[in-house]
């Protein structure tokens, strides 16, 4: 047998390559309808949402039940303090979930798996990420992104026949794509996989492969060259971790999640049968990107169950502590802060729950839905945990073990607040959420538009786009001057006691808005509209508050339908859009007037070192060492802390 070729290096990557990789693994059709894809082009299709889809009757049993058990380990088996203590999820918790078939809820019931519903898959994560988000993070990353989602998208029968039966009872997976010196901007991976024979030889290093130090699967994102017979390109691999070669070599720590298993896995002259390829070579971005459509929906229902339990201690704690002759939730000053928590819990929970039965139904494309619900409960989450540190004043930056330890209720106030700190970050950082879902929201101008800015485009090719784009417009512009929100007696089944109809009429009024927006950006900027990331990111913004603002009024309707504190619902629902009616206003005026033009010199300026005085006056505590860690292919020099669960 002759040796596989050497491994190419990093490859360099202009620009606009980077961005021609990232296009080409987007999905390019809308096959079904979008909510939020026609909320952004200013279309108000309440219909696509309202009545609130349900679950089937047999879907509920099933969930309901296995949430029993699951609650019942959590309460019984679960000791959260001794997690965040030990920095580790003990084996005999992670075995007992193995028993109860946790691994396996999102997988069919034919594999073995319990063939939970999106809805309640994110209900179970909810109920155990409030025992420990650690759990849930374990949980989430095996299914949701890691080898079980995948496979149900695109594998063969062959491979689920091999590998979900494990993956629902015995195997813990990990999914394997960011690199030392790769993260949203995979068109500069490294890792290869090199054909050879019948087989593909891998070399690289992964960084913060969660699951990555415990699992026995793995999915790996690798680079095929391209070669006779061999389409090449980003690829996406089975492989199992106890394969020659396969070296553990770091188990991370980190600010928060204390007890989640990542670390740093090493590649050398591994071989991975071509059978274990997923999809076809390089489709593996398009894999991945699929995966995320659902798979993102894991962390707004960890926010949701902070959001939970942050209100129940706010609630207590604001009780029982007095100040100034009263119990502090008097004082307006506090009052406004439970307030907030109250509804944004509301709407978090209502986002995911419609999300998630969109996902079940799947009669819509939830991509946007999926990006928005993740987007707007990572950054909602984080601002309710940090308001219940603020009502628990010094308690709440006192950990919980040291609150015991003086004799007071062990509230671990501090830890939500770093737990829910990376998922800010987590699969798609704000920042590129905006930019991922700025893309897909002005997809319907670039595909008639596209051409009139492209710079490579001939000129027959920008009056063709020219011909099409004044079709287009023409259509499109005038239905956005008025609609139903101009009118009183409109979306009036919302009027119970509590009036929520005006707030959908804002919505339907402010969704024309935020169109026309989006139109006249393009029409200042036109090609450098890409560059002006600020505007997008007010404009994506906008847009999950309005999306939100729905959710919470069709689940108050639903509630109120169900005869399940219908009225309560109207009540936190209202409060809601009206805090939410209040962002929207000041997001739409920094569209226009901001101070990005003056960031932008400011940000030359520190780059320049124009501003190196005002950084002195201290000492910097960090280490020695290189930025980025050498990533060099090649036999692992570290003890493999692999660790597999038995």
């Amino acid at each position: 047998m002759s040796a596989p070729p050497t491994p190419s290096s990093r490859p360099n990557v202009t620009e606009r390559e980077a961005r021609q990789v990232a296009e080409a693994a987007r999905e390019q059709d809308w096959r079904k309808p979008s909510f939020a894809k026609e909320l952004f082009l200013g279309r108000f299709r309440l219909d696509l949402v309202h009545p609130h889809p349900t679950p089937a009757t047999e879907a509920v049993q099933r969930g309901e039940e296995f949430l029993a058990k699951l609650r019942d380990f959590c309460e019984t088996k679960v000791d959260a303090a001794l997690i965040e203590r030990e920095a580790r999820i003990p084996d005999e918790v992670i075995n007992g979930l193995k028993e109860l078939g946790a691994l396996g809820m999102k997988i069919d019931t034919r594999y073995g798996g319990l063939g939970l519903t999106q809805v309640y898959y994110n209900k179970a994560l909810t109920l155990v990420g409030s025992a420990s988000p650690a759990i849930g993070v374990l949980l989430s990353a095996h299914q949701s992104i890691g080898l079980p989602q995948p496979l149900k998208l695109f594998g063969t029968p062959e491979q689920k026949e091999a590998y979900l039966p494990r993956c629902a009872r015995t195997d813990i997976s990990a999914f394997l794509l960011t690199e030392p010196d790769v993260g949203s901007d995979p068109a500069r991976l490294a890792t290869s996989a090199v054909p050879d024979g019948d087989d593909y030889v891998l070399d690289g290093v992964k960084l913060w492969t969660t699951n990555g130090v415990v699992a026995d699967l793995l999915v790996v994102m690798a680079r095929v060259p391209k070669s006779e017979g061999h389409k090449g390109g980003i690829t996406a691999f089975v492989v199992e971790t106890n394969s020659p070669g396969v070296t553990v070599e770091n188990r991370n720590a980190f600010m928060g999640l204390r007890g989640i298993e990542n670390g740093v896995t090493r590649f050398h002259q591994v071989r991975v049968p071509a059978a274990n390829r997923i999809g076809p070579e390089g489709a593996g971005l398009k894999i991945a990107l699929t995966t995320l459509n659902t798979g993102r929906l894991s962390l707004p229902a960890s926010c949701v169950a902070a959001g939970k339990w942050c209100l129940k201690i706010a609630r207590e704690w604001s009780a029982a502590r007095e100040q100034w002759g009263k119990p502090i939730a008097q004082h307006e000053a506090v009052g406004s802060k439970i307030s907030f928590i109250a509804a944004t819990t509301f709407a978090l929970e209502a986002v995911t729950d419609l999300s998630s039965q969109m996902a079940d139904e799947d009669r819509n494309d939830i991509r946007i839905e999926g990006a928005l619900a993740k987007l707007f409960a990572s950054e909602m989450g984080w601002r309710i945990a940090d308001e219940l540190v603020q009502i628990r004043g010094g308690r709440g930056f006192e950990t919980a073990e040291s609150l015991a330890a003086r004799g007071e209720r062990a509230v671990p106030a501090e830890q939500v607040l770093r737990d829910l700190r990376i998922n800010r970050i987590f699969e798609g950082s704000t920042e590129i959420m905006h930019l991922l879902i700025a893309r897909e929201a002005v997809d319907a101008h670039l595909s008639v538009a596209g051409d009139l800015i492209d710079p490579d485009k001939s000129l027959s090719d920008k009056a063709k786009a020219g011909a099409n784009a004044g079709m287009f417009y023409a259509k499109w512009l005038p239905k956005l001057v008025a609609g139903p929100g101009q009118l009183p007696r409109s979306y009036g089944e919302f009027r119970h006691g509590v009036d929520l109809s005006g707030h959908l009429r804002y919505v339907e009024r402010t969704a024309r808005k935020l169109a026309r927006s989006t139109f006249y950006a393009m029409s200042r900027w036109q090609g450098r509209m890409e560059t002006k990331q600020g505007f997008l990111g007010r404009i994506v913004d906008i847009g999950a508050e309005l999306f939100a603002m729905s959710a919470a009024c069709v689940r108050a309707e639903l509630l109120r339908g169900q005869g399940d504190h219908g009225r309560e619902a109207y009540q936190l629902a209202d409060a809601f859009c009206r805090q939410s009616r209040l962002r929207v206003e000041e997001l739409f005026g920094r569209l226009w007037s901001n101070t990005d033009d003056l960031d932008r010199k400011v940000v030359k300026g520190v780059m320049a070192g124009t501003y190196e005085w005002l950084e002195e006056g201290i000492v910097d505590p960090s280490g020695e060492g290189p930025w980025i860690a050498d990533a060099t292919f090649g036999p692992s020099e570290k003890e493999n802390v692999h660790r597999p669960v038995r």
